[in-house]
């Protein structure tokens, strides 16, 4: 079973199985009233107290969101970041050496052409799977 992994406040963490709730660091020393948004008010501010993840140790890298351990600076984990399906969202895969795969998500009641206008490749391309939300897509690019 694939359960969301937890980012918000409130949401179950499910790294790795565990059950703890993310949680916020509280803002300290915020300077908004000088100059909004202040550093102290837009630094990831989420954790899970149950596993002790981060959102502070956790940066984006292509499709993938990687977990910097912080005593030796190296990577811990990287899991392909979640598409949202509130936009037409995707991940591009090689496919051959003059295209590209895109598989991703829009959302319900967007047409094909929505979607084409945003992942078409540069000499065109084939929906390969189109429908329920989903998409795949053979962008030529040579």
């Amino acid at each position: 079973m694939n359960k969301e992994i937890g980012y918000l406040e409130g949401e179950v963490c499910n790294r790795k199985g565990c059950k703890g709730i993310i949680t916020e660091h509280e803002r300290r020393g915020c300077s908004c009233h000088i100059n909004p948004p202040c550093g102290s008010c837009t630094e990831p501010r989420a954790y899970c107290p149950e596993c002790e993840w981060e959102e502070k140790d956790t940066v984006e890298i292509n499709d993938f969101l990687v977990q910097v351990d912080r005593t030796t600076g190296f990577f811990k984990s990287w899991v392909q970041r979640p598409l949202d399906n509130t936009k037409i969202d995707w991940y591009s895969y090689g496919h051959t050496n003059s295209s590209m795969k895109k598989v991703g998500v829009y959302p319900e009641g967007t047409t094909m052409s929505e979607v084409l206008s945003k992942v078409k490749g540069t000499f065109g391309g084939r929906f390969t799977y189109f429908g329920n939300g989903k998409f795949e897509y053979i962008a030529y690019t040579d």
